[in-house]
């Protein structure tokens, strides 16, 4: 069975580099999103396992996903990756339900070890 996960980040590159950065122990149903909206309107199509978000994104940020998704029953994981890493950020992204935050550029090795500490591997 394969884990269905949400990748959302305005750049191509970051989404992709991700992308890459999943151990391949797992086996990934993978949608991604441009932006926080094309997050939003994913989230309310479809059940995802794990949301891997960034927070700077445009029409909808990262922020407002996570406050869409603090709203709804069954919240997925959210391992948010991002640049902005000031402490009071991390702070409000930690309050609306994200496991983890990890920094930009993303290090495969502690990617992994939040999927380990969530259960995944």
């Amino acid at each position: 069975m394969s884990l269905s996960v949400l990748v959302a980040d305005d750049s191509k590159l970051s989404r992709r580099s991700v992308i890459r950065s999943l151990p391949q122990d797992l086996e990934y149903d993978i949608t991604e999103a441009t932006n926080g909206q094309e997050a939003i309107n994913s989230l309310s199509e479809s059940e995802f396992g794990l949301i891997l978000l960034d927070l700077t994104m445009p029409e909808v940020d990262g922020v407002g996903v996570l406050e869409f998704l603090h709203a709804r029953p069954n919240m997925p994981n959210v391992i948010v990756i991002s640049a902005d890493f000031q402490p009071e950020k991390q702070k409000i992204v930690m309050s609306l339900g994200a496991k983890r935050f990890l920094r930009k550029p993303l290090d495969k090795e502690e990617l992994a070890m939040a999927l380990f500490e969530l259960g995944y591997l």
